[in-house]
């Protein structure tokens, strides 16, 4: 396990480093980041609604669902862009560890992310909704809007395979998948590390002489 976590570490490290070298002035990074965070969670949002809600667009709410792209891609946009860089520190953090445990320990704290991601979806269709209400004119109460976005979600935690509720749980993982990608780059490469390990446990040999080839071609 030591030399799958060790791979892990290794793996991670090049990643940070790719960024550091890659990323540039902050100041053009991080609008670049956030744009790029709003064209996903709009591209989400779309894949969403017509996957799982396609007839919302065939009703009179058609236009509401359509300015509400505005609002789930901005807000979603500020979340990620913000947890991209709280996502950095964990990783600089976990590197920077002495133990496996602390290492395991950092890097987890990424699904509190993840479940912080979720209450934010619920506070952005419920905020953007009201928003929307006001530029319609027919204004809404925000508490209202919350407490029924909060009735979905807990009638899918209770019910996760009644028909409804299985396409709201669908809905709301299509929305996380920008706050899953940290998330998704740790397990991938803990995966590749694994097998990592495999191939060097099976093929030794061959995974001797292309490491070898590897060292000829970089000398």
């Amino acid at each position: 396990m030591q030399q799958i976590i060790a791979t892990w570490r290794d793996s991670l490290h090049i990643v940070l480093d790719i960024y550091e070298r890659k990323r540039g002035s902050i100041k053009i990074f991080f609008p670049l980041l956030f744009l790029f965070f709003v064209a996903l969670n709009i591209a989400c949002y779309w894949w969403a609604i017509y996957t799982a809600f396609p007839f919302y667009m065939q009703t009179h709410e058609a236009s509401h669902y359509i300015k509400l792209q505005l609002p789930v891609g901005l807000l979603g946009a500020l979340f990620d862009s913000l947890s991209f860089f709280v996502t950095i520190w964990i990783i600089k953090r976990a590197l920077a560890s002495t133990k496996t445990s602390e290492y395991v320990f950092h890097l987890s704290l990424d699904l509190v992310i993840a479940i912080l991601a979720t209450l934010w979806v619920l506070f952005v269709f419920s905020f953007g909704g009201w928003l929307i209400s006001l530029w319609e004119s027919v204004p809404e109460q925000l508490s209202e809007r919350g407490n029924k976005y909060t009735s979905r979600a807990m009638q899918a935690i209770q019910d996760p395979t009644g028909q409804e509720n299985a396409k709201n749980i669908y809905f709301g993982l299509i929305m996380g998948i920008s706050a899953a990608l940290p998330t998704c780059l740790h397990l991938g490469l803990f995966i590749s590390s694994i097998v990592q390990k495999i191939r060097l446990t099976l093929f030794p040999s061959k995974s001797v002489d292309s490491d070898s080839k590897k060292e000829k071609a970089i000398e």
